[in-house]
């Protein structure tokens, strides 16, 4: 069983980390509890950072490479590594804090990587269907405002379900953090903890 941390949080102090840390504490116990568990399938938690990767949108020229490999159903190529690797998790957990009304570019630029169409979805026709294993994405993000227009947990949703074909998701977030007192932020983390459901 595999379970993916994709960590979009480019701070090193990071509230969203924190929360996401927690979070993947509790699906670990929850998952080696499990039912779905067996010996000869341990639990594989894999992490990517994003910050720390040389992650690259589409160029010019990679996109002419990658629509001849695509054209050929080549997916054999490192370009896809991400989007196997997306592809092939049983649940996916990603962190990212709340900028510019959805997340840091570097998250954008991974979903440009895992998008890979005969890889984490395909067509039917003219419809998307989706190929990812994963049954649930957990989306965790926290911000120093008010979360009045979340078009960054609404993105992964409306990948999730209209291509992924990963059935549910899940926000868990905390907001106005920068308007509250050190004593009231760390009373807010505790609550958003807490009440983490899987």
């Amino acid at each position: 069983m595999k379970l993916l941390f994709v960590n979009g949080c480019v701070r090193e102090n990071s509230r969203t980390l924190e929360l996401a840390r927690h979070l993947l504490t509790l699906l670990s116990a929850d998952l080696a509890g499990s039912g779905d568990f067996i010996e000869s399938s341990p639990l594989v938690v894999e992490e990517l950072d994003l910050a720390t990767l040389n992650l690259t949108g589409h160029s010019r020229k990679s996109l002419v490479e990658r629509d001849k490999l695509l054209q050929n159903r080549d997916f054999h190529h490192e370009m896809f590594d991400y989007a196997h690797q997306f592809a092939s998790a049983d649940v996916i957990v990603v962190a990212a804090p709340y900028w510019d009304l959805s997340f840091p570019a570097i998250v954008k630029t991974y979903i440009e990587n895992i998008c890979v169409s005969g890889i984490t979805f395909d067509y039917e026709g003219a419809a998307p269907v989706g190929m990812c294993r994963a049954k649930k994405l957990y989306y965790v993000t926290s911000a120093g405002g008010p979360i009045f227009c979340d078009y960054g947990y609404s993105y992964w949703e409306g990948l999730c379900k209209s291509f992924f074909g990963i059935e549910e998701t899940c926000c868990i977030k905390a907001e106005r953090l920068d308007m509250m007192a050190p004593e009231q932020v760390a009373q807010e983390l505790r609550r958003v903890k807490d009440e983490m459901k899987l």
